[in-house]
């Protein structure tokens, strides 16, 4: 068993940390607001430390699970971040779905002080989260992707090592890509089916299973038709996704005119309070009377 530090208590890594304690692994914990730390404490035991520094002292892998580049920045390379407290070897492997440049900056910085690094974003939200069954993309050396496979596997359904740093967070923007197209997609088909008068429960029904299936379809077509959009992947984690998506591609070349647009469709639902709205809430704004 190892000696764990988990950073990030948040809607992913308070069951993430969980998983691990349930494995058996010595956990210590961060928070930025200690009270989720408590709770965490008193669910699952092990301790909490008063910063990430302190968390990752002695520990031989630190898990960051934060917001954006700010928070990860901070939590890592900060006054008290964990690079601070990081012994030579141990593996830092962020969690966070952040910029590939932080992962290179990171991986970088880990590298002089002899310690590996892991960009590792997941996907399968909160329900993969509490049930271990996330995919995970990781980018980084293959000796810390060897070490670091069997712990990270306590959570995880599916883990592939992509090549060096910075791989991770560029696949799962594939990930997200394909999300948002496949998610402004159902929106217009359910829009769709509802003005033709058709039973949506039916037409689901049939088409799930051909050609058209996607998880987004077997998992969101009942809580879009029932007009339900109040738990999930929120839209403002969304956009934070897709503007890292677009900064990409502005900076690799890449042309990707539906992705923008769909971004743009986002701003939209903002607009109408949707901020925190599942994503599949694309449908609100096409029944704008709802």
């Amino acid at each position: 068993m190892a000696k764990v530090a988990f950073i990030g208590l948040g809607t992913m890594g308070y069951p993430m940390a969980g998983h691990l304690a349930k494995a058996g692994h010595e956990v210590c914990v961060y928070n930025r607001t200690q009270a989720k730390a408590e709770k965490w404490v008193a669910q699952f035991g092990h301790r909490l430390a008063s910063t990430p520094e302190e968390a990752a002292r002695d520990a031989e892998f630190v898990m960051t699970c934060v917001g954006n580049d700010e928070d990860l920045y901070q939590v890592t390379l900060g006054e008290t971040g964990v690079l601070k407290g990081m012994a030579p070897n141990a593996i830092l492997i962020d969690h966070t779905t952040a910029s590939a440049e932080i992962a290179r900056q990171l991986d970088s910085a880990c590298r002089e002080q002899r310690c590996g690094f892991l960009d590792a974003p997941v996907s399968g939200g909160q329900a993969g989260a509490e049930n271990g069954v996330l995919g995970i993309m990781v980018g980084g050396a293959s000796e810390s992707f060897a070490r670091a496979e069997p712990v990270i596997a306590v959570y995880a359904k599916a883990i592939k090592h992509l090549g060096e740093a910075g791989s991770g967070q560029l696949t799962k923007m594939v990930n997200q890509i394909c999300i948002a197209g496949l998610l402004q997609g159902l929106a217009e088909a359910t829009h769709f089916l509802k003005q033709s008068g058709l039973d949506g429960e039916s037409v689901f029904d049939v088409i799930q299973h051909g050609a058209a299936g996607s998880w987004q379809m077997a998992n969101r077509h009942q809580t879009m038709l029932n007009d339900q959009f109040d738990f999930g992947f929120a839209v403002d984690w969304m956009r934070k996704d897709l503007s890292l998506v677009l900064d990409e591609a502005r900076r690799n070349g890449a042309r990707l005119p539906v992705t923008a647009l769909v971004d743009q469709f986002y701003a939209d639902v903002q607009q109408m309070g949707g901020g925190r709205w599942d994503t599949s809430s694309l449908l609100k704004r096409l029944e704008p009377g709802k």
